[in-house]
């Protein structure tokens, strides 16, 4: 990031947690509190003033709730990275979150360590899910496996989608290895074929296009 901070807004209807939030931020070394916003439509027009790197945003909000600021903001600021931060961890918001764009999962009760290393992971291009999350989307690809019979029109193989479902319950690539008892190497393969085939740059593209494909 060539020692430029990390411009974050963060969007929470409750102003005693959007404040908190933002006085944590603001005292973390490296990162940087552009704006703040009360409601969804608010966070879309900051997004647009200020084009943060992360966007901490809730997901009950009113005018417009956080799935569909996180629509707006990704489809007009690509490089935005969004962290859903939300007292809800079932599947009705999750799922909708994730397939809205965002990279990144926590509830509430997380700790300051864990929202400044989500923080950094997504302005990095990683993602980054709270464990009981990804426990949730791991689980959902094991039980998805024996569908997959049939490659996708982009000719992705069978292990292929299976490498890229479980690149979007965000698993590393060790993670990975493990999971399908197979070498480093081996998965390092595959995550290329992946990108090469669907066109993506990194992890967080390759996520965005598992979800819209709806392969998760």
């Amino acid at each position: 990031m060539s020692g430029l901070p990390i411009r974050v807004v963060v969007a929470d209807d409750q102003r005693v947690v959007r404040d908190g939030l933002a006085m944590l931020i603001g005292m973390i070394d490296g990162l940087e509190v552009v704006a703040c916003a009360a409601d969804g439509v608010e966070a879309v027009e900051e997004c647009q003033r200020t084009r943060p790197d992360v966007v901490l945003m809730d997901l009950r909000m009113p005018r417009m709730e956080g799935a569909e600021a996180t629509v707006r903001i990704r489809s007009g600021l690509p490089d935005t990275q969004i962290l859903v931060l939300t007292t809800y961890a079932d599947d009705e918001y999750l799922f909708p979150a994730l397939r809205a764009g965002a990279r990144g999962y926590l509830t509430k009760d997380a700790s300051a360590e864990e929202i400044e290393q989500a923080i950094r992971a997504l302005a990095a291009g990683r993602t980054h899910l709270d464990p009981a999350v990804q426990d949730r989307l791991l689980r959902a690809v094991v039980d998805s496996r024996p569908a997959i019979a049939q490659a996708p029109d982009d000719e992705l193989t069978p292990r292929e989608v299976e490498v890229l479902k479980l690149i979007a319950a965000g698993l590393s690539n060790a993670d990975i290895a493990r999971e399908l008892v197979v070498s480093a190497a081996t998965v390092k393969t595959h995550v290329n074929r992946v990108f090469a085939k669907t066109g993506a740059r990194d992890r967080a593209q390759a996520v965005r296009y598992a979800y819209e494909r709806g392969l998760v």
